[in-house]
This record gives C-alpha cells, sequence and structure tokens, in this order.
C-alpha cells in the first residue's frame, strides 16, 4: 500500500531531506546537499521564496518505509512575469517503482491544479535560480557545486508519468591541458580592443561588496529575462543568495565588465565545494564536517562559471569570451585543473558557441519536463 503525507512537522522535514542519503547510499558519486541549507530552503520562516509564492512537501510511504519524495510549488511572480499559469514540481526522489513515482507526481499535479495551472515543469527545486533539471546524460562523475544529480532510471519514471521534455540544459567541461591557450593568449588583445570603447574588466572587490551585489543584481535580473524558466529576483532572494555565496567567492572567479562606471556584464565562478561535500556524511557540519569544509578548501581542484551574463546592447563584442578568459587565465596558476560552465539553455547559440571556442567539451545534460494538467 502506497500513502503519500505532505510535510508538516520539522521532524518530516528532517526525514524529506535526508531521504536521498539513504537511497544514494551506495552511489560513489551522490553528493549530499547540506541539511541547514536545504532546511533554510524548505522552511516558510526562513526564506524569502515563499513571502511572494508556496511549495508543499510530500512523502511517499510503501508498506509503511519511506520510498520517495516530491514537492509541489507555485511561484507566483514566475507566472506573472513570464504571463503563464504553470506549477513546478522539485526535489524529486524516488525508488524505481513506477507506481510510487506516478503517486508522487500525481499529488504535485493535483495540489499545483488546486492552485489555478494548468501545466507542471520540473524537476525545478524551488526556482530557475537553484538547482533544476533531471540529469540525463553525465552520470559517471559527481556534479559540481550547485548542481542536481540523479539516478538513470528517474528518466523513465517521469516520462513514463506522462512528462515530455521542455528544453535540455548544457554543462561544459574545460580541463587545463585542453583549453584554447590562444584565447587565453589573445586575451590581453581581445580586452585592450574593448578598452578603445571604453569597456573594462576587473575582479569584484570584496571590500564594497553590498555595493558591488547591487551593481550585478542590475544586470543579472536584465541579462536572463528572456531565458526559460527565469524570473527577477526580489531584493530579498538576491542578497539571500548573494549572503551565501559571498562565503565561498573567490574575487579571482567573479568578473565584471563596465563602462562608463557601471557593470554592463559579469561572470561569476566559485570553488567547486562539491569535492568537500560529497566526504560530509549526510550533509551534517557538526561535529566534524565543519573541519572539513573550512580545511578542505585549499585542495579544490575544480570551479563552476554559473553565472556569465552581458546587457543586450553590449553582446557580440566579445565581451563573453574575455570573461571566460579571464577566468581561465586567473584559475592556471592556482592549482584548478578543470572548470564547468553550466547550465547554458541548448537553443542559447551565441553563448554555446562562445564556450566551444575555448575547447570546452559537452560532457552532462540536464532535461526539464512538462505536462498539461
Amino acid at each position: 500500500m502506497i500513502t503519500i503525507v505532505p510535510v508538516e512537522t520539522k521532524k518530516q522535514r528532517a526525514a524529506f531531506i535526508d531521504f536521498p542519503h539513504d537511497l544514494y547510499a551506495n552511489d560513489p558519486n551522490y553528493v549530499p546537499e547540506l541539511f541547514l541549507g536545504q532546511e533554510d530552503l524548505l522552511n516558510p520562516n526562513k526564506h524569502p521564496f515563499y513571502k511572494h509564492s508556496s511549495a508543499q512537501p510530500f512523502l511517499a510511504y510503501k508498506d509503511g518505509e519511506l520510498v520517495g519524495r516530491v514537492a509541489a510549488i507555485y511561484n507566483t511572480n514566475h507566472n506573472a512575469f513570464n504571463k503563464v499559469n504553470e506549477g513546478q514540481f522539485g526535489f524529486f526522489d524516488c525508488i524505481n517503482d513506477q507506481e510510487v513515482a506516478d503517486k508522487l507526481l500525481q499529488t504535485a499535479e493535483e495540489w499545483v491544479k488546486a492552485k489555478g495551472a494548468n501545466n507542471i515543469v520540473g524537476p525545478i527545486n524551488l526556482t530557475t535560480n537553484d538547482t533544476c533539471g533531471l540529469l540525463v546524460e553525465g552520470f559517471e562523475r559527481p556534479p559540481m557545486a550547485m548542481m542536481p544529480y540523479n539516478f538513470p532510471y528517474y528518466l523513465d519514471l517521469i516520462s513514463h508519468a506522462g512528462f515530455a521534455k521542455k528544453v535540455d540544459l548544457r554543462a561544459y567541461l574545460v580541463n587545463k591541458a585542453g583549453a584554447n591557450q590562444r584565447s587565453v593568449l589573445l586575451l590581453d588583445k581581445l580586452e585592450a580592443r574593448l578598452e578603445r570603447s571604453g569597456i573594462k574588466l576587473r575582479q569584484i572587490n570584496l571590500k564594497d561588496f553590498k555595493s558591488e551585489a547591487e551593481k550585478i543584481k542590475k544586470v543579472y535580473n536584465k541579462a536572463w529575462d528572456k531565458n526559460l524558466g527565469f524570473v527577477p529576483m526580489t531584493d530579498e532572494e538576491f542578497y539571500y543568495v548573494a549572503k551565501d555565496l559571498k562565503m565561498i567567492v573567490d574575487p579571482k572567479y567573479c568578473i565584471v565588465a563596465e563602462k562608463d562606471n557601471e557593470v554592463i556584464g559579469f561572470a561569476l565562478g566559485i570553488p567547486n565545494i562539491n569535492e568537500i561535500l560529497i566526504n560530509i556524511k549526510r550533509g551534517r557540519l557538526l561535529p566534524t564536517g565543519i573541519f572539513k569544509l573550512l580545511f578542505g578548501k585549499k585542495n579544490i581542484r575544480s570551479i563552476r562559471v554559473l553565472m556569465l551574463g552581458v546587457l543586450d546592447n553590449y553582446r557580440k563584442l566579445g565581451i563573453e569570451a574575455c570573461l571566460y578568459g579571464r577566468i581561465i587565465k586567473n584559475a592556471m596558476p592556482s592549482g584548478i585543473l578543470e572548470a564547468e560552465c553550466s547550465w547554458m539553455l541548448d537553443h542559447n547559440y551565441l553563448m554555446n558557441h562562445a564556450i566551444e571556442q575555448i575547447n570546452a567539451d559537452l560532457y552532462k545534460r540536464y532535461r526539464l519536463y512538462e505536462k498539461a494538467i
């Protein structure tokens, strides 16, 4: 017998967060999310998302045993900005049992339909600014920081539940040995050409973080406005994310492009802390996880470029290539061996071409699914 239970208590929320640790216990590529971070993300009293939208997590039990989870999400700001009326599902994890998956996803569908949605999209773990997409190619190695991971059988569970592909998201890998050195060698010339147009590149100033974040927020909310599922962050949401990122940001990998003292583009790379988190049992920082996190950062050998955007009027000037080139140039003497650039929409030809020009390999693919309800 399968029972679906809404998460309403702190104990149930902990069970919801911990379920993947048991499901993936024997998978060497699984990286546990930090418990505290997930708890904040799912707590309506802590995360700014819930000031404008809503979500309801559910647990699935089969014969009394916990066998799956999902969250139904209704993002009011997303619907208003994109002029749609859809819900999302996220945090989907399940044993390889189609009946369990069907009941979980049907529950999410019914919940968002009751809110007025006529379509459901996912997996999206709250918003597209959080982890989203189902891994469909590239199961051979662990995910990079803030990227999802799942078993291959999830593809069948979701497609057999009536969902169809909406769009694929790409992740590219650049390694030190195979990177196009020419792009780095030409960087000075490319930047000199930009400077003749009054465009300069510089590292972010962490000592003036609040002001820098405000400048970047304006670009972020404009440069991504045509991306699938994008919705501008509220001020509270942006600073919530920025505060967390500040703890791991290295200025060498956060580059802004300016013209007339106005930020017109930026790229953000972060150390791949998953190299550490993969060894933190069940995502708990206490009693020993905190030390692994603090002392392990110096040994990280990969980074993830998770944001790169340029305002419309300044695209096709080569700014994107310069931003990538500057990060790669800064990474080379720092012991970094590889960088992931993710994620890009399948049809974002301009950005995909810029990345492929530096000999990046398309090594992982993620998928968003949808279903009319």
